[in-house]
């Protein structure tokens, strides 16, 4: 089979499009890895498909998107991707909008293009209830810190020199949050595998790991669910700076430097506000590709 596809990357999280908008691909889970893969594939983080609004319940809404990870996994939200989205759907024609309504596994979402060519992402409201990120915090003690609690969590195959503390949260997806000193010098690739796999996230989740520069700055590094490091993250730079204002670090504006870019997020410290999302989204290429049958 041949299908045609758009290459894409905001702020260095890279995408594949897919216009699904007159009809299905029928795309395999072995399939969406095979777009991923860099070798042999287009190679992306995530494999994104633009569908139309759906017919129940799809009042008011203009596009279905359905998220893939590079695992070929099916999931819920995805920041940067969100971004990618609207940029994609006015450059190939299929509307004219400057904010399009957008329903997600987690949700409606409404990008907006802004006149420098970003987009701003209302996020909707970060998730702290246990059993919705889902997160088992049976027989853990949290710590008090400013607003919010810190939950420690025991990686398994890893001697510790200290505990490990996190943030646990969703951001219409999973993120465990922790502090370091330095992001080059964290362990991201040794310890992001463990907690993304760890028992106590019977989902997994995205773990983020954030250096704090200022009030209104941090640097940031995520071991993104089923993708593994990426160069940016959009939910987890939403969930990074969330954790950080209810732990009294952060202000309610606040620049996240990745490894592929700049994001700004803003968020009023108020539980049930949505959080806002701005940054880039580029157009690489665009091409075909022969998808085997596995």
């Amino acid at each position: 089979m041949r299908i045609r596809f758009t290459k894409m990357q905001g702020a260095g999280n890279d995408f594949v499009m897919l216009d699904e908008t007159r009809g299905l691909l029928g795309l395999t889970t072995a399939q969406y890895r095979f777009l991923a893969d860099r070798h042999f594939g287009v190679g992306a983080d995530q494999i994104l498909s633009v569908r139309p609004a759906p017919k129940e319940g799809g009042e008011g809404i203009d596009f279905e998107y359905v998220i893939h990870n590079a695992d070929g996994g099916e999931v819920e939200q995805c920041g940067n991707g969100a971004r990618c989205f609207v940029r994609f759907v006015r450059e190939q024609g299929l509307t004219t909008k400057d904010v399009v309504r957008v329903k997600t596994l987690s949700g409606i979402i409404e990008p907006r293009m802004q006149s420098d060519g970003r987009v701003t992402v209302d996020m909707g409201a970060p998730v702290f209830d246990l059993a919705r990120i889902p997160f088992d915090a049976s027989g853990l003690t949290p710590v008090d810190q400013g607003l919010w609690q810190k939950w420690p969590l025991a990686l398994d195959g890893r001697a510790q020199t200290a505990p490990l503390f996190i943030a646990a949260l969703s951001m219409g997806n999973p993120h465990a949050v922790q502090l370091v000193a330095d992001v080059d010098t964290a362990p991201v690739l040794e310890t992001g595998p463990l907690i993304e796999n760890h028992v106590r996230f019977p989902r997994r989740v995205n773990a983020g790991f954030m250096q704090v520069v200022s009030r209104s700055q941090i640097r940031l590094r995520v071991f993104e669910r089923g993708a593994g490091e990426t160069l940016a993250c959009g939910t987890g730079a939403c969930a990074a700076v969330v954790a950080g204002i209810r732990w009294g670090l952060l202000d309610t504006r606040v620049d996240v430097i990745t490894r592929g870019g700049q994001l700004t997020i803003e968020w009023p410290d108020q539980l049930d506000a949505p959080v806002m999302m701005t940054g880039p989204a580029t157009t690489v290429f665009e091409s075909e590709i022969d998808i085997p049958q596995i």
